[in-house]
């Protein structure tokens, strides 16, 4: 493993970004993972990430059941960014769409072009 995490260069923080993406190459999300959150989602086959605003750990799905199960991951070439493609299940999104980047800019504004996947209200928290 600590062959693996040389060739990541992490930022001030000690996080580097996972940009995820699913099998049909979708892009559904970007987090910051730290080598905890690397080691973890290498030895589970499921994505973890390290949350800045909670200060902590977390399973991509703990508690929604959305896991990503991890398919292949890729280290760009100046080994500051990952990409991960992934099995998603249900949605990457915490507000209720599939992908994070649900939000495209027309005519000088956000427009919404996608509909929810499921209701963020009924998943636990």
């Amino acid at each position: 493993m600590e062959d693996l995490l040389k060739e990541i260069r992490l930022n001030e923080a000690g996080l580097f970004p996972a940009i995820v993406r699913d099998e049909k190459g979708t892009v559904l999300m970007l987090a910051w993972m730290n080598r905890e959150a690397f080691e973890k989602t290498i030895s589970t086959g499921k994505a973890h990430f390290w949350s800045r605003s909670r200060k902590k750990l977390w399973l991509k799905g703990e508690s929604s059941g959305h896991v990503q199960e991890v398919k292949e991951i890729r280290l760009d070439c100046d080994g500051d960014a990952l990409l991960l493609t992934v099995h998603q299940h249900v949605a990457a999104c915490h507000t209720g769409y599939y992908s994070c980047f649900y939000r495209h800019l027309k005519k000088g504004a956000w427009n919404i072009e996608e509909r929810k996947v499921f209701d963020p209200e009924k998943v636990k928290k």
